[in-house]
């Protein structure tokens, strides 16, 4: 892995103050996001490094924004933010956020992302008004409207290209991979959701089996019991969805696969911790196990440079 100041310069990100500006989007979500992070470093080529990071940091500053507050002031911030990331991809001036300064040089140096910002910021009114969901139906409105985009920020940097690349079947898996995420993700932070109101199960489903938000936070046995049969439920869905999205890596360009396919595997990983976790996610989150997630890594590492090597081959042959 190149160190930090050579991917910036490998990626031609020389000037001083947009290089710290990056760098501080690049501590940002080496704090949150510490997996995700480290697999962009060790899988991708340095110099889609700090543009996928900035794009990541983005998503994130929006969803921090509009995660929590009154509803009307939620509404007020996604508006203010929206004219403010408009503005600054439209004409950056030194006096925007760092989040929105490294967003705009990566929008110059790839304008394909432009849209998907639009798609995100389009969809963001979607979590704004999040407030759980009563029917199966919202959670995919839900998932498809804003989830998705938000992850094509980052999935768009490993699209297919080219006029044969299959963009449709692309963005599908995507939105396969997208929904296994969220319902794991809603599994997992169950029981601090709970605790703050709003979990992220359709209420017919938690209505199904006899279950409420109040009964989550102080759980019964009764409650274990029919908790088990919903994460066994709704980890079932998340499965299905992430073996549509097992086909993501063979749809993408070899020295991309790696960073897919690691993204794929650590889903599995996850699903694994949560339907161990069952009836028990009332008690906290469910533990991925940390070797499986560093075997995993090393292995796509493995591949990684075995793809850059037999690439730095076949140039030298076709000179």
């Amino acid at each position: 892995m190149p160190t930090w100041k050579k991917t910036l310069r490998t990626a031609g990100i020389r000037r001083a103050d947009l290089a710290a500006d990056y760098s501080r989007q690049r501590d940002l979500v080496r704090s949150f996001a510490k997996k995700e992070y480290l697999a962009v470093r060790l899988l991708l080529a340095p110099a889609l490094h700090p543009q996928v990071i900035a794009a990541v940091a983005f998503m994130h500053a929006t969803d921090n924004l509009i995660d929590t507050g009154a509803v009307a002031d939620r509404k007020t911030a996604l508006a203010q933010w929206a004219d403010a990331t408009r503005a600054a991809l439209d004409e950056p001036v030194a006096g925007t956020d760092a989040t929105l300064r490294t967003l705009a040089d990566t929008v110059a140096r790839h304008p394909g992302l432009r849209p998907r910002v639009e798609a995100f910021l389009d969809g963001a009114h979607l979590d704004v008004d999040y407030a759980g969901f009563r029917t199966e139906k919202e959670l995919q409105e839900y998932v498809t409207g804003y989830s998705l985009p938000a992850f094509m920020l980052m999935a768009g940097f490993v699209a297919p290209a080219g006029a044969h690349a299959d963009q449709s079947a692309f963005e599908a898996r995507c939105r396969a991979l997208i929904e296994s995420m969220q319902r794991l993700d809603w599994l997992d932070d169950l029981a601090e959701d709970a605790a703050g109101g709003v979990v992220g199960i359709p209420q017919q489903d938690l209505d199904r089996h006899q279950l409420t938000v109040n009964g989550i936070v102080q759980p019964t046995a009764d409650v274990r019991r029919s908790l088990a049969a919903l994460v066994q439920e709704q980890t079932a869905l998340a499965q299905d969805q992430l073996r549509v999205a097992d086909q993501l890596p063979q749809l993408v360009a070899p020295a991309t696969r790696p960073f897919v396919a690691a993204l794929c595997r650590m889903q599995h990983l996850k699903l694994d911790a949560v339907q161990q976790a069952g009836g028990n996610l009332v008690d906290g989150g469910a533990d991925v196990s940390l070797p499986a997630i560093m075997k995993t890594l090393i292995q796509q590492y493995r591949a990684a440079r075995r793809n850059r090597t037999e690439t730095k081959v076949h140039a030298v042959l076709d000179r």
